[in-house]
Order: C-alpha cells, then sequence, then structure tokens
C-alpha cells in the first residue's frame, strides 16, 4: 500500500516539476490574486506552506503597492507574485515598484497587456528579469500572448470566482492544453476545489493550477468572519454570474453570491451608461468606474462583513469550502488527493 501511495506522489511530483521550476514553489499551486483577500498575511502563508502567493493589487496606489509588497517580504522569504490591472492608470509606476522589489513574477489580468508593459517587467535587473504571467481566454490570444513574449499563462473558466468569461475551465482546457502547453507553462483555473482535478488537468498537460475560492476559508484569511460564513454556507449554485445591461458598456461578468449586492451593480450600471449617453464620461472611464465599484462593494464584504450589500466573490467551488483550516492543510489535502487520484490510474 505504501509502494503505491509513494507511486503518486511520485507522479504527481513529477507532473508539477515543470510549474514548481517555473514559480520556485515546492508545488504548483497558485492562489489567485482576489482583492482585499489576497494580501500580505494569505499571501505569505501560501508560499511558506509550499505554494504560490499572489499579491492582488486592484486598485491600491504606487505608494499602498510598495509598502505591502515590503509587509509580504517580511513575513515570507519564498517567491510571490503581484497581481496588475492591465487598465489601472499608473500601470508603468506598479511596475516600477514591483521592479524596486525584484518581485520575480508579475501577473497580468484585465485585458491585453499594453504597448511597452511587457518590456518594462522582462527589463534586466540585479535579480534578474521578471516572468511574467497573463491570462488567456482564448486559444487566439493564448498563440498572441506567447509570441508576444509573455512566459507563461493562466487559462480560467467561468466557474471561476470575480471576473469571468463565458467558457468553461473543461473546454478550455481541453481546446488550449493540447495546442500551447508545450509552448510556455500553463496552468488552469476556475472551480477547482478538490485534488482530483488538479491531477486531471496535470495528466491533460497543464504545469500547474490556479485555486482562489478554496483559500478564502484559510485561517491566515483576514476576510471578516461573516465573508467566511457566507462560504461555508452556500453551495455551488449559489454562486452567480453578474448580467450585463447595456452593450455599449462591456462589462465583464463577476461571479459572487446572490445578495442584494447584486441588484446593486444593475442599478450602478444604468447610471453609469445615462452618463455615456450624456457624454459626462469617456468609455475607458467608465469601465474603470465599473472596476472601483466592485473593489468597493467586495471590501464592504470582505472587510466589513456587510454580506449582503457587498459583492460576496466565490467561484462556484464554494460548496467545497467546509470548514476554516490553516492553509497547509488545505494545501495538504489538495496534495493527497491528487496524488491518490494518479496512483489509482496507476493501479
Amino acid at each position: 500500500m505504501n509502494e503505491m501511495n509513494n507511486t503518486g506522489a511520485d507522479r504527481l511530483s513529477r507532473r508539477m516539476e515543470r510549474g514548481c521550476a517555473f514559480l520556485g514553489s515546492e508545488v504548483a499551486i497558485m492562489a489567485g490574486a482576489m482583492s482585499w483577500v489576497s494580501e500580505r498575511n494569505l499571501v505569505s502563508a501560501m508560499s511558506n506552506a509550499g505554494g504560490f502567493g499572489v499579491i492582488a493589487c486592484g486598485a491600491m496606489t504606487p505608494a499602498l503597492l510598495d509598502a505591502e509588497i515590503a509587509a509580504t517580504k517580511a513575513l515570507t522569504e519564498r517567491p510571490f507574485g503581484v497581481n496588475l490591472i492591465t487598465m489601472h492608470p499608473q500601470l508603468d509606476e506598479l511596475i516600477a515598484v514591483c521592479a524596486r522589489h525584484e518581485v520575480g513574477h508579475v501577473v497580468l489580468a484585465g485585458g491585453l497587456p499594453p504597448k511597452g508593459s511587457l518590456e518594462a517587467i522582462k527589463a534586466p535587473r540585479n535579480g534578474g528579469a521578471a516572468k511574467v504571467i497573463c491570462f488567456a481566454p482564448t486559444l487566439a490570444l493564448a498563440k498572441k500572448l506567447i509570441r508576444s513574449g509573455v512566459d507563461a499563462l493562466v487559462i480560467e473558466g467561468m466557474e471561476a470566482g470575480g471576473h469571468i468569461g463565458p467558457v468553461s475551465t473543461s473546454v478550455l482546457a481541453q481546446e488550449m492544453l493540447p495546442e500551447i502547453a508545450d509552448k510556455v507553462p500553463v496552468f488552469v483555473a476556475g472551480g477547482i476545489g478538490r485534488g482530483e482535478a488538479i491531477a486531471g488537468y496535470l495528466d491533460m498537460g497543464a504545469a500547474g493550477v490556479q485555486l482562489g475560492t478554496r483559500f478564502v476559508c484559510a485561517t491566515e484569511c483576514v476576510a471578516h468572519p461573516n465573508f467566511k460564513r457566507a462560504f461555508i454556507r452556500a453551495s455551488a449554485r449559489d454562486a452567480v454570474a453578474s448580467v450585463q445591461i447595456d452593450p455599449r458598456l462591456p462589462v465583464i461578468p463577476v461571479r459572487a453570491l446572490k445578495n442584494a449586492g447584486g441588484e446593486l451593480f444593475t442599478a450602478k450600471q444604468r447610471e453609469v451608461a445615462q452618463r455615456l449617453d450624456e457624454s459626462a464620461v469617456a468609455m475607458a472611464e467608465a469601465q474603470l468606474e465599473i472596476e472601483h465599484y466592485w473593489a468597493g462593494a467586495l471590501r464592504r464584504a470582505v472587510i466589513d462583513g456587510d454580506v449582503e450589500h457587498g459583492s460576496v466573490m466565490a467561484g462556484q467551488s464554494v460548496g467545497m469550502v467546509t470548514k476554516e483550516e490553516p492553509i497547509a492543510d488545505i494545501i495538504a489535502q489538495l496534495m493527497t488527493e491528487a496524488a491518490d487520484a494518479l496512483r489509482a490510474r496507476a493501479a
């Protein structure tokens, strides 16, 4: 029996080898960047437990990001990344902050990288050039990003929490992994809550995975107790996607637990659309305003504990979150489940 268990662990280690080498971690599991959640405590705990933590910059100013990176470095000596939103008006300054701190991995989210951003992140420096990770919602965009020089990709399905695309994780993995997994490391995300799913995506060619929802109820997470209780009580069908009400205002859908906050977002869209009608706001500013709305609504839920009127962003894997526990225990369980699945297949 022990020999069979070791076979599973060995198979898992081999399949994660590429992802671990790229991230500099013990296991190829990234913690998805969640605004107000993925801060110094959770990020450092994730990296200290052998995974790869990622700071969610969100709408932070360069000064706030500078302080957050410094505080995270004080809590861990292991690698971690920083997630930057491409539409942030101070993106260049945020990239410069990451460079000063010699952050090894920068994750760009929210759209195509603006001109010059990849070059700025990958510019040589004392600690070596940083690696760029981007989200690829389609195969065509994935190939374009690879040609532009990104070092790794995340393919995230609609089951994920927060901002989502229209296609499921399983479909994206089937379509994209055979085409791009041999070119750059690919991390699969969206709806992953157990190790068996991790094993399956690794078998398909993924270098690793990214999970967010599964880590919200980690003991080290600073989220309000009300926020965590909402996760523990929720089922998969409670995590629903927001609706876009005006085709002129392309709003990326957001998946969150059903509450009054969803109705508030609909009202916000109508307000912004009306100001677009009146030419009182430009399209880029309107989209950024929507982004700031979500940051504010998420803060109300995560920090203040208002889970009725705030935004309780959660993926459909929320039904697999059943208790609060240390992040090391969560990772250990995922790894055991993945190794057992691989052992069973080998047997």
